[in-house]
């Protein structure tokens, strides 16, 4: 990648970060289509002492902030991210289940279908649903990630938070996260470090084979590979993959992106494509479908580094 000139709020809060900061760092092959450039700054916070440093780099400089999880809803431009990337280290990788007080607490950077798993073996029923979720535990928390009729604000009880615009940490209630459809209050620089579950007790067979049956479902019905999951938000009463397939657009290509054949609401990208070709798939079939049925779906993928 040819490197631009960074700008002003850029190099302020590399001055700040120092050794922490890493210039030119690939983020699009952190998500799971595996496309996309390169962060001008990223750094992996791991304890106290950095959420301390990268807080005053952000406070300091006003550098545009991207907090990145497991990647599964985003898609960044081919020209890469001209700000700071935020990822949380493997110490934040961790579930904790209580069978007392049926409550599951899991770090913000833990895969959320190991919560599934971890509260089903430990006799914990209501978060199976999780298992079809292939972000992380943060990343579910920030877009109220759901599925198989359930979502995250159901079963949460609080949220550790980094608000690093702030230099402040604390437990937020769900009540006070204004979850809705796919998204939260929470800004750019909040930071998701854990979250509190509740369950309920029950037989963890039973738990393992919904789990079970979750994943078999979703081999069934959903694609793998290289994509970001639902790319559109289901409209009201609708869903986003009929409206697409009604518009004759399942197997439409731009490049090296094209709508899955198995679900038309999810889009992938061709190894060693191009994330450019993906939102223009994007945009193509959300022309397509306002032209075909009047609806204007609204994405649900996060669009990193684009222009609009």
């Amino acid at each position: 990648m040819t490197r631009a000139t960074s700008p002003p709020a850029v190099e302020e809060a590399a001055s700040i970060l120092g050794r922490l900061g890493r210039r030119d760092e690939p983020i699009g092959a952190r998500t799971t289509y595996r496309v996309g450039g390169a962060a001008r700054l990223l750094v992996e916070i791991d304890g106290p002492e950095d959420l301390d440093t990268v807080g005053r780099a952000i406070r300091e400089s006003g550098v545009a902030v991207l907090v990145l999880g497991k990647g599964s809803n985003v898609l960044v431009a081919d020209r890469g991210f001209p700000g700071l990337c935020l990822v949380l280290s493997a110490r934040h990788e961790h579930v904790a289940v209580d069978a007392a007080s049926a409550t599951v607490r899991a770090g913000g950077a833990t895969a959320f279908p190991l919560v599934a798993r971890r509260s089903a073996a430990g006799g914990l029923r209501g978060l199976e649903w999780a298992v079809g979720i292939p972000g992380s535990v943060g990343g579910a928390v920030a877009m109220n990630a759901g599925g198989h009729g359930a979502e995250t604000a159901q079963c949460l009880v609080s949220a550790t938070v980094a608000h690093l615009g702030e230099g402040t940490v604390e437990s937020v209630p769900t009540a006070a996260l204004g979850l809705a459809y796919r998204s939260s209050a929470l800004r750019a620089t909040d930071l998701v470090l854990e979250a509190e579950f509740r369950a309920a007790a029950g037989d963890p067979r039973e738990a393992e084979a919904l789990i079970d049956e979750i994943v078999r479902w979703r081999r069934e019905h959903q694609p793998g590979g290289r994509n970001g999951g639902s790319v559109f938000t289901n409209p009201p009463g609708d869903a986003a993959g009929r409206l697409i397939e009604e518009a004759g657009l399942k197997g439409f290509r731009i490049g090296t992106a094209v709508v899955s054949d198995k679900h038309a609401n999810f889009f992938q990208a061709d190894p060693g494509g191009s994330a450019d070709d993906v939102r223009r798939l994007i945009d193509h079939v959300r022309d397509v479908v306002a032209a075909h049925s009047g609806v204007v779906l609204e994405p649900e993928l996060r669009l990193v580094g684009f222009d609009g």
